[in-house]
């Protein structure tokens, strides 16, 4: 069964130009002139030659299907060998686009590409028959983790703020985690900006979810684009949860709040990729969430890949 996602947009989740710039400013009294943002106009100094040795694996720069969801229900193994031609050889599914498992594992695998991760979510409330076989689906995929997507929205749409609902789901994710260690897959949590809301007791959600989870069984796949838009610096997340962050979704912001291809927006990622080792991470997973969708279209969701894999792989910090 497919696993569409429904992340905020810019239009359901507005944002000022203001708003974007005191959440960078919230975040730049704590970390000094470090360089937080970057983009063409702001972007620090580089830094010699001999110091810029480090770089993005191109074999664990991955690509979030769901940027290419039009493209790949009008042409699935065209789109997927397209993303192959691109030089991506990992992708991480959303879903199955209308076909079985073991029907999205024969298309990938003749385009030469593998699905090492995919966005499902788990049952609320929590079911474990049926989180087992979304299990079973993963790996028929192929897939190595298995990913949370979405949360942080009551009944009414509004921000959850009640601590006691995130607590829940935090216990949740540990049996979910325990599942997936069984099935021999590694289970994490994909954040918005949502978890960054200030709960009535004064923390938030993502505090709960990262102390109340079990570290051997639930790692974050932290968004960087989302983060920022939660008014978090995504170095200050990774300090506080060494180890945990072993996936990162890799998506750039605008001055006006809104999704830009990489290296066109105002995050500096090669800032927030050296402390990789610190976070743990283990794919580098490009992403934007409107890249087919109007004024865009479909096709441009192809730009966005090409562009984004050029940028990960072409870093150097």
């Amino acid at each position: 069964m497919d696993q569409q996602l429904n992340p905020p947009t810019p239009t359901s989740e507005p944002i000022s130009r203001r708003g974007v710039l005191r959440a960078a400013t919230v975040s730049a009294a704590a970390v000094g002139t470090a360089g937080l943002l970057a983009g063409p106009a702001t972007a620090a100094p580089a830094a010699p030659a001999a110091q810029s040795r480090r770089r993005v694996p191109v074999d664990r720069i991955s690509i979030q299907l769901y940027t290419l969801r039009d493209q790949l229900t009008a042409d699935l193994p065209g789109t997927l060998d397209a993303l192959r031609r691109i030089g991506y050889r990992r992708v991480e599914h959303a879903g199955f686009v209308g076909r079985t498992a073991a029907q999205f594992r024969a298309a990938l695998d003749e385009a030469g590409l593998r699905s090492t991760s995919g966005h499902t979510g788990i049952p609320q409330p929590f079911d474990a028959a049926t989180w087992e076989q979304a299990l079973e689906d993963a790996n028929v995929v192929g897939c190595k983790k298995i990913v949370h997507p979405y949360f942080g929205r009551d009944a009414n749409g509004q921000a959850i703020r009640d601590p006691n609902v995130y607590r829940a789901l935090a216990r949740d994710l540990n049996k979910a985690g325990r599942l997936a260690e069984r099935a021999g897959l590694d289970f994490g949590y994909h954040n918005h900006q949502l978890e960054f809301t200030p709960l009535t007791d004064g923390s938030t959600g993502f505090d709960i979810l990262t102390g109340q989870t079990d570290p051997r069984l639930v790692h974050f796949e932290l968004d960087l684009y989302w983060t920022w838009r939660g008014a978090h610096d995504p170095v200050d997340v990774i300090r506080a949860n060494r180890g945990r962050i072993r996936q990162v979704h890799v998506k750039d912001l605008d001055v006006e709040g809104g999704f830009a291809d990489l290296g066109d927006g105002l995050i500096d990622f090669g800032r927030i990729f050296a402390h990789e080792r610190e976070a743990g991470i283990e794919e580098y997973i490009v992403e934007r969430d409107d890249a087919g969708t109007a004024p865009r279209s479909p096709a441009d969701a192809l730009d966005t890949a090409r562009v984004g894999f050029d940028f990960l792989a072409s870093l150097r910090y």
